[in-house]
């Protein structure tokens, strides 16, 4: 099945192609089918905290949930502030040291950036 690119002005999914151009239905704008291709192309990840403001290497970000630790009996707890930390690609998005606990690995839907 042909997957369409969203809309570039509304980011819309209901994208449809009529002949060379793909419309979008919400906001009614119309691009070139090769345009589209050519924006394809493998771009970064875009990291969002959970109101889903862009994070980025070095942030300063705060819990907002009580994190309950595995494998010791640590708790994390709401408001607790991270400073300056690393973006990886994998289940947890953030690498950092938590004041108190060292080193781990946090999601960021769990924090906001300050």
């Amino acid at each position: 099945m042909n997957v369409l690119p969203p809309c570039p002005k509304c980011h819309s999914e209901f994208v449809y192609e009529d002949g060379a151009v793909y419309i979008c239905p919400e906001c009614a704008h119309e691009w070139p089918v090769a345009e589209a291709a050519a924006s394809t192309e493998p771009s970064a990840k875009v990291y969002r905290d959970s109101a889903g403001n862009v994070l980025q290497d070095g942030d300063t970000v705060t819990v907002i949930k009580d994190l309950k630790l595995k494998g010791s009996g640590g708790v994390i707890k709401m408001g607790t502030k991270v400073k300056n930390i690393r973006l990886v690609d994998s289940d947890h998005d953030i690498d950092c040291k938590v004041d108190g606990f060292g080193a781990m690995s946090l999601k960021s839907e769990f924090v906001r950036k300050a």
